[in-house]
């Protein structure tokens, strides 16, 4: 029960889904990946990707993780199941799509929903495919949106670049007339506000970090595998420069510790 929860991301985005699981889960430990060395993983291969999630299970695997958090769009199109194979059946293994899926099932029957991602989750086609086996009568539009990504790891958010960017994205014909839209990438929570100003209260926004903590306290709980100690953190990237570490308190909040591991030396 006091093993801690391992997560990964292609980079530093996932730290929205840490951060949401830290506020939900006070006593969760959490042991952080980000593979900044090969990101983004949106315009990789899916047997590349595949190769990556494998490499990056067996090292969350090795540090005796309790559960597994895909905490990428990509990687949780691409890998779950990779996943899955790589730590068994004794290792809970949470993505962030199925929970969202879930969300969109239980409030939007007959209704259209929007979702915008990287190219690759788009691609995949993951979101649509899995809402409409789940309920056929829920439409969905999808967009990549391929330029928000690296404008957020860069810090420019909540000003009249962005405000540009996520306008000429949002205002597609495709999206017209939602009434949910899906944030499918863990970066962009972080301009929520302004995608909510656009819409101006009549589309709601789901972001998947707090839905994606619901569903692990969900699943611990069932488990039996909900810690009662002191939290413990500690944030791993294959790859650490200045603006990595400058970063992270973009997505968690508050400044942290980066410690850089080859994992693939």
């Amino acid at each position: 029960m006091e093993a801690p929860i391992g997560i990964f991301d292609s980079g530093i985005g996932g730290l929205t889904v840490a951060n949401a699981i830290r506020k939900k889960l006070p006593n969760e430990s959490l042991v952080y990946f980000g593979d900044t060395a090969h990101l983004p993983y949106g315009d990789k291969s899916p047997e590349l990707i595949r190769h990556y999630a494998a490499r990056i299970a067996h090292f969350l695997s090795d540090q005796g993780c309790k559960m597994i958090v895909i905490a990428c769009n990509t990687a949780s199109s691409h890998a779950f199941q990779t996943v899955k194979d790589v730590v068994g059946p004794n290792v809970p293994v949470i993505n962030v799509i199925d929970p969202v899926v879930n969300e969109v099932v239980d409030r939007y029957q007959g209704k259209k929903v929007g979702i915008i991602g990287t190219k690759g989750t788009v691609d995949s086609r993951i979101y649509p495919r899995r809402i409409k086996k789940a309920d056929a009568s829920v439409k969905v539009a999808s967009l990549a949106t391929p330029l928000l990504a690296p404008m957020i790891e860069e810090g420019f958010f909540r000003n009249t670049i962005s405000q540009s960017i996520i306008h000429n994205y949002l205002e597609k014909k495709s999206l017209s007339e939602i009434q949910a839209l899906i944030l499918g990438c863990t970066h962009y929570p972080l301009i929520k506000r302004e995608v909510k100003a656009f819409y101006d209260g009549k589309v709601e926004i789901l972001d998947s970090p707090g839905i994606v903590a619901s569903a692990i306290a969900k699943t611990l709980k069932e488990h039996q595998l909900e810690s009662q100690r002191k939290a413990d953190y500690r944030f791993i990237v294959s790859d650490k420069t200045s603006s990595f570490e400058k970063s992270t308190r973009i997505f968690f909040k508050e400044r942290i510790s980066l410690e850089e591991l080859r994992i693939w030396d």
